[in-house]
């Protein structure tokens, strides 16, 4: 070998050691791995979750159904959500029996004689207050994703207005009062504040997008948005202070 030939040889093998390292094998297999478990985890838990829903709702409506009215007394296998169709069959109807002449005078004289009972009526009247303003069209309630300086000035949390400030709470203020729910991460718990509306700064955030970063303690993020102008104003106007 001449050396030109023996020149372009070394060449060529800096070249090659200087050339960056491709992915091996096991690099793609975990990568291979990792993009498994991103599409099946999620697929699996809801999975899991709704069919634990189904059996727990199953298990404790399918032995309220009669025998003469339950199938599985004439099927030879089991029927996976017989009790939540029952549950919701009787729900519709008991709806619509309530919804009557009648109906309304039957829950009228029941709501009457739990008026009369000092514990229970003050359970019943929470409940029913909560089931309420959950399922009203109109209600505002847990409708807006708010950020708070809690628990004290210069930390920010996250929290949801749940409605306006009693009455009573309301008249040592002249300013509007809220209240906002502030859940812990794990929502495990949470706090109730009564705030000044001007001290609450609502979040271009949807409520679904509020429970997702703190159910995930801030792993799982909505899509980036531009910042509310108002959180930067207090901002400046607490440097300023």
């Amino acid at each position: 070998m001449d050396r030109n030939e023996q020149d372009s040889q070394n060449a060529a093998d800096e070249s090659t050691s200087h050339r960056p390292a491709g992915i091996g094998l096991m690099g793609r297999l975990r990568a291979y791995f990792l993009a498994g478990v991103l599409v099946t985890a999620p697929i699996a838990v809801t999975v899991y979750l709704g069919w634990w829903l189904l059996a727990f709702i199953d298990g404790h409506v399918r032995p309220l159904i009669p025998s003469a009215y339950n199938p599985e007394n004439y099927l030879p296998f089991s029927i996976p959500g017989i009790g939540v169709l029952t549950l919701i069959i009787v729900l519709t109807l008991i709806g619509a029996f309530a919804a009557g002449y009648v109906g309304r005078l039957v829950v009228r004289i029941g709501e009457g004689v739990v008026e009369r009972m000092p514990v229970v009526r003050s359970v019943y009247g929470a409940v029913k207050q909560i089931v309420e303003t959950v399922l009203a069209k109109k209600s505002k309630a847990f409708r807006e994703v708010v950020l708070v300086e809690f628990p004290r000035n210069g930390i920010w949390s996250l929290g949801f207005i749940t409605g306006a400030a009693h009455p009573e709470i309301q008249k040592i203020s002249e300013e509007e009062m809220v209240h906002v729910f502030i859940p812990c991460a794990p929502p495990t718990a949470g706090y109730l504040a009564i705030l000044p509306r001007r001290e609450v700064t609502v979040l271009d955030m949807t409520v679904e997008d509020g429970l997702k970063l703190v159910m995930s303690g801030g792993i799982v993020t909505p899509p980036d948005r531009k910042p509310p102008p108002q959180l930067h104003k207090l901002d400046r106007e607490r440097k300023s202070a």
